[in-house]
């Protein structure tokens, strides 16, 4: 199935890169994190945030990362009072190279983090073990150890926290989204997905990135063409292990990326479905 071979050339990608090119001694000499404190939210939650600095002609990636790029993963387990983690990401950078589309971050990024607290008076104990890939000529795992008490009282709100904060995509209503519509059909054995998207273009060469909000779902990189003010983006949906196939049209989050703009859509209207329902093999259900 087409879905299939296209992970296996991930992963042989990915096996290749690293056994074949030199390792750097340790991934911690190409990228560095520590956290930052942040401010007192209104409501007695806390905004802070994780600062990653890369060294030069490295690059670390975006929750979606890509053809090949290995997409970060936080484990909070030993933090104290603090119930929830949302991380805020700050629109990302495409890297296109000959026959690969990356999604990330060269240089320093800053993760805003909002972190839901218990005990609205007492300090919080942050601790997080990030999984995450860095990449240069080789691509290389990575794993960041950070901890830190936030024990702030402002509630000024730290200046890189905020200026990463303001370059978060724009959401629909902001970027003046009219409509989308998500269709599902089937391309031999796999399942599609083809979102029109009507909005003013966002600048450059566009790509979509379609999330499912599913994380044993694989999607595959968008086709991305332009008609007008309707952006088209088709993609392949496969389970990682094979199994069927579960879509709900609510939770699918699709974010444009462009020179001058990115956007972040949750949610789509129903289109034609071209899915006949004696596919039960492959298809659970489409909400």
């Amino acid at each position: 199935m087409a879905h299939e071979s296209a992970m296996t050339r991930k992963i042989l990608g990915l096996m290749a890169a690293a056994l074949i090119a030199p390792l750097p001694a340790s991934a911690m000499d190409v990228i560095h994190g520590e956290i930052l404190q942040g401010w007192v939210l209104p409501d007695g939650n806390r905004m802070a945030a994780i600062r990653m600095t890369v060294e030069p002609g490295w690059k670390t990636y975006w929750r979606a990362p890509g053809d090949m790029g290995i997409p970060p993963s936080f484990d909070w387990s030993g933090s104290r009072n603090l119930s929830a983690v949302a991380v805020e990401w700050p629109a990302p950078t495409v890297f296109r190279e000959p026959n690969l589309t990356t999604i990330g971050y060269k240089d320093q990024v800053v993760l805003p983090l909002r972190i839901s607290v218990p005990d609205k008076g007492a300090p919080v104990t942050v601790q997080t073990t990030i999984d995450l890939g860095v990449c240069s000529d080789i691509c290389v795992p990575a794993s960041l150890e950070l901890s830190g008490v936030i024990d702030t009282t402002t509630t000024r709100a730290d200046p890189a926290i905020a200026a990463s904060l303001a370059q978060r995509p724009f959401s629909a209503k902001e970027a003046r989204v009219k409509d989308v519509t998500c269709t599902i059909g089937m391309a031999g054995a796999d399942l599609t997905l083809d979102a029109a998207i009507t909005l003013p273009p966002a600048g450059g060469q566009e790509l979509v990135v379609i999330e499912t909000g599913n994380p044993d779902l694989w999607v595959s990189e968008a086709d991305t063409t332009r008609k007008g003010n309707v952006l088209h983006a088709r993609v392949d949906v496969g389970h990682v292990s094979g199994g069927p196939v579960a879509l709900n049209r609510s939770h699918i989050r699709m974010t444009v990326l462009g020179s001058k703009q990115a956007v972040d859509i949750v949610g789509c209207n129903a289109g034609l479905s071209l899915i006949h329902i004696s596919e039960p093999t492959r298809l659970g259900m489409i909400s």
